[in-house]
């Protein structure tokens, strides 16, 4: 079992990834995600209960709990804060969209927010194709639609 962020004398709660990693983090630091702290408020879970995370792995949950430490660390400055943000959001697009959907499912708004901005970043400046291309996405139009498409729509291209 990791350890992430439990203070002594603050409570702790043990969240489990769907790969059985299991973390036992200070309630302060899980504080951030809306899920969790749904499930702590409307639960009676006991001092040994498990919350299990069925939409996130163990590593990301890694990722995603020392985000969450670095946000709740009152000896941090924001400029510390924002330093480490631009850092953590320059992942590849596996990581990426893996943090992009436990994000969406622990409800870190923040977080998730960041991700997104990240993504906009990738698409900034980038025509059709060089998207197409970077995201790996196959191009399902015929001639005949793309060129309806750049017709209707030329601020585009």
């Amino acid at each position: 079992m990791s350890s992430s962020g439990a203070n002594d004398g603050e409570k702790t709660v043990t969240l489990r990834a769907n790969d059985g990693e299991e973390f036992a983090v200070a309630e302060s630091v899980v504080a951030l995600s809306h899920t969790i702290k749904f499930v702590l408020e409307d639960s009676t879970m006991g001092e040994t209960s498990v919350i299990p995370l069925f939409k996130v792995d163990g590593k990301t949950l890694a990722k995603i709990l020392e985000y969450c430490k670095m946000h709740t660390a009152t000896e941090k400055t924001n400029a510390e804060k924002e330093e480490f943000d631009q850092k953590f959001v320059e992942v590849d697009q596996t990581e990426l969209y893996a943090l992009l959907i436990a994000t969406n499912y622990l409800g870190i708004s923040e977080l998730q927010e960041k991700l997104v901005r990240r993504v906009a970043d990738m698409i900034k400046g980038k025509n059709p194709e060089e998207i197409r291309n970077t995201f790996n996405i196959k191009n399902d139009l015929s001639p005949e639609e793309e060129e309806e498409i750049k017709h209707e729509n030329p601020w585009v291209f």
